[in-house]
């Protein structure tokens, strides 16, 4: 088995990793310009991403640890964190992370394993195939092969490797596909760094404005790191990530990052935490609505993050603004005359 390792996952059972890997030795995955992701591999990943995973739906500890061994070939094969996503997701489509491999009782035709690839179209021996890793490792080399994928919606890359009769099945599974994805990346010790500074785009051309920094308050400047992360991403009404947002969208899954749970929509999220009563009471992270272009002061429709001060010493906000622009910061000061709530997440 010369050039082979296994690992330990959730649920205890043994992966057979697709590349060498010395224990101990961190694995590096790129998230695309100036940042990676590492993740640390050791003996014994599986404790800690299950207990990680736990919280995030009703998977047992056998699904959780194919969800784990999806993550970690993708890693293993440095692909970035939406492959990862996306990877997971075609799996609860295809089986609920189930391996299965009884064909008179599951199966559609020879279809087998994690993601019910058939050994007819060429995905390998039945054998290999309900290898869990094996598995994981040809979806993602099908998937790269795919031109675009990374900008695609989760749905329609996931068709492209899949050809599935229901090519819409898939996204139904991205926001748990999300958030397990995340659960088992931090039990498994996968961190990200920036050679950029604090992680974020950083340059003023990206719209980060110069002399800014993130906040001192730990989870306030997670949400605040999130939004700015996402930075040039498109506007798109309904969407929540990872490739676009609309405005509430993009609060939502901030302070997700946080661990802070707030509503879907603009028109609850004015609700939400706590009422911040003048501009110069705001802490970074705080939600500022203002009418949009189909609200009103009493109902209003758009919202943005405030960040903090930059080195001009103005106040500036990050907001998903409308249909053709894109994810921006904006001086605090455009909106002044607009505002009709500000509130915020978290008491403190």
């Amino acid at each position: 088995m010369t050039g082979r390792t296994w690992a330990w996952v959730a649920g205890g059972s043994a992966v057979l990793l697709l590349a060498p890997c010395l224990l101990g030795v961190a694995a590096v995955a790129s998230f695309g310009t100036g940042t990676t992701c590492t993740a640390t591999s050791t003996t014994s990943p599986g404790p800690s991403a299950s207990t990680a995973a736990a919280g995030v739906g009703n998977w047992s500890a056998e699904q959780t640890g194919n969800a784990a061994t999806i993550v970690t070939v993708g890693t293993q094969l440095q692909v970035p964190r939406y492959g990862w996503v996306i990877a997971v997701a075609t799996a609860m489509q295809e089986s609920t992370l189930h391996n299965y491999g009884d064909l008179g009782a599951r199966n559609d035709h020879d279809s087998l394993g994690l993601f019910q690839q058939r050994p007819s179209q060429g995905w390998g021996s039945p054998a290999q195939i309900l290898q869990p890793d094996y598995a994981a490792g040809k979806f993602y080399q099908a998937l790269l092969r795919v031109d675009g994928w990374q900008t695609m919606p989760l749905t329609q890359a996931a068709q492209q490797v899949q050809r599935s009769a229901y090519p819409d099945a898939y996204a139904k599974w991205q926001p748990e596909s999300e958030q397990l994805v995340d659960a088992i990346s931090s039990g498994l010790g996968v961190t990200c760094t920036s050679d950029e500074g604090d992680g974020l785009p950083g340059e003023p051309g990206a719209g980060i404005p110069a002399g800014y920094t993130l906040p001192s308050d730990a989870q306030q400047a997670t949400a605040v790191r999130f939004a700015l992360a996402q930075v040039g991403k498109p506007y798109v009404f309904g969407a929540a990530g990872p490739d676009s947002y609309d405005c509430s969208g993009l609060m939502q899954k901030a302070w997700a990052a946080a661990g802070v749970t707030i509503p879907r929509v603009t028109t609850d999220q004015v609700h939400t935490g706590t009422a911040v009563t003048t501009i110069a009471a705001m802490q970074p992270g705080d939600l500022i609505f203002i009418p949009g272009s189909d609200g009103t002061r009493a109902n209003p429709r758009h919202v943005g993050m405030y960040i903090g001060t930059a080195g001009d010493g103005r106040p500036y906000l990050v907001q998903a603004p409308k249909t053709g622009d894109v994810v921006k910061v904006t001086p605090v000061s455009s909106w002044r005359s607009q505002i009709a709530a500000i509130r915020r997440p978290v008491t403190r």
